[in-house]
């Protein structure tokens, strides 16, 4: 299908929902006296934030306003991450509990959408383990949320809409943001990387990028809003542009954002190694918007799980970006991702993480220990490494990453800088 007959048949799509949020509007003033409360919780990463963002936007649409007290709740809805197995437990767990909320008031409304959703085995448990949930959707129909709350408040059936693909690029679905300061603004949806370990290709689909056009129009509209730091953000926004009608890339993207006018800073994630290029490190160095930090996910720093994991680069090549961006950048703070206890990561394999760790200096690492994905490559590795070795392996990287993170920020000691205030500190 051509790209412009995708974008219409989306219009006409958001149209039709825009319907339904009317229809569900006119049955929420029939059984409500004051307006009814929605309880909106996101798990996991910022791209997740985001797309509450808009589920709320369509929520507010017709006629919820929010909460943050599950008790007040009359629309309850799970918007949730499956990169890691404990991200889930959480959601089950906390899925769980409604079943007493539901039984005090059997009029709510519960809803659990996002990345978990995607995955049939997790749809299929859900429907069989926990009849009280009325709605399963998963990451390629979140713009139908109107649609399904019609077909459940009207006295349909439960809704569990879970399609392997989907339209990911729906524009103009309604926003609400919770933040002032502080503005989410994706740029893509999906990976084609397929890391070993990785989920997010399966449940987030191929890549599709915004047109350029739709997403400066964005950037303005919360420029306007009085956002002071805009966070650009995609699976790999390195790989932003391909396959769109505009010629472009993230390079050109990071400049047409700088020169809007307005007094704000731009940051982006997550960048991946392999698509870093010079015109994009050079288009950081020139743009004064663009703040001189990238976070730059390394994984590890062995070569041969570099491979294994089918990251398409090694630690030589992570150094020279490392080294190229330095020397654009002299006062660039890195960054990253490392997972530790991946399959048959052995001891020197460790000590190759432990090395360049200390060679980059990173002002700050997310560490995460390796959780095994059903449906991924990696699940099905021999070898996985015992868990008293990949706590140990854990803590002392922990260990280093404080030690370094400490000596990074130690270099602001006696200068004066900008920051950011989102908020008045309670102790005084």
């Amino acid at each position: 299908m051509e790209r412009s007959t995708q974008l219409q048949n989306a219009d006409n799509e958001l149209e039709q929902q825009f319907g339904y949020a009317e229809r569900v509007k006119q049955i929420l003033c029939s059984r409500y006296e004051k307006q009814p409360l929605a309880f909106v919780h996101t798990y996991g990463c910022q791209q997740n934030v985001s797309d509450s963002e808009r589920l709320k936007g369509l929520l507010e649409l017709m006629g919820y306003g929010f909460t943050d007290e599950l008790e007040a709740a009359d629309l309850v809805l799970y918007n949730t991450c499956a990169v890691r197995e404990h991200a889930e437990d959480r959601v089950f767990g906390n899925v769980g509990l409604l079943k007493a909320c539901k039984r005090k008031k059997p009029e709510m409304t519960v809803i659990v959408c996002g990345c978990m959703t995607q995955q049939t085995s997790v749809a299929d448990k859900i429907k069989r383990s926990y009849p009280y949930v009325d709605i399963l959707f998963g990451t390629h129909v979140r713009h139908r949320l109107p649609e399904f709350l019609y077909r459940r408040l009207s006295g349909g059936e439960r809704v569990f809409e879970n399609p392997d693909t989907g339209e990911s690029l729906v524009e103009g679905v309604p926003l609400h943001r919770d933040g002032t300061f502080k503005a989410w603004l994706p740029i893509m949806q999906g990976c084609n990387n397929f890391c070993t370990y990785c989920i997010v290709p399966y449940v987030r689909g191929r890549e599709h990028s915004r047109e350029q056009s739709a997403v400066i129009d964005e950037a303005k509209r919360l420029i306007e809003s009085g956002a002071k730091e805009i966070m650009l953000l995609g699976q790999n926004v390195n790989s932003y542009g391909r396959g769109n009608s505009e010629k472009t890339d993230f390079a050109a993207l990071l400049r047409a954002v700088n020169a809007l006018p307005g007094d704000f800073r731009i940051r982006f994630m997550t960048s991946h190694p392999k698509d870093c290029s010079d015109e994009l490190l050079l288009a950081m160095s020139e743009c004064e918007k663009v703040e001189k930090h990238l976070h730059l996910p390394v994984q590890c720093g062995s070569d041969r799980l570099l491979k294994i994991m089918n990251r398409h680069y090694d630690t030589a090549k992570y150094m020279s970006l490392i080294e190229k961006a330095r020397a654009l950048m002299p006062d660039i703070s890195f960054t990253s991702d490392i997972i530790v206890g991946f399959p048959d990561e052995r001891d020197e394999d460790f000590r190759g993480t432990i090395d360049l760790v200390k060679r980059v200096g990173y002002y700050s690492l997310f560490t995460f220990i390796y959780s095994k994905r059903s449906g991924t490559p990696a699940a099905k590795m021999e070898n996985q490494v015992p868990e008293d070795v990949v706590k140990d392996r854990f803590d002392r990287l922990l260990a280093l990453v404080q030690e370094k993170g400490r000596k990074a920020s130690s270099r602001f000691e006696g200068t004066v800088q900008e920051i950011l205030v989102e908020e008045e500190s309670r102790e005084k």
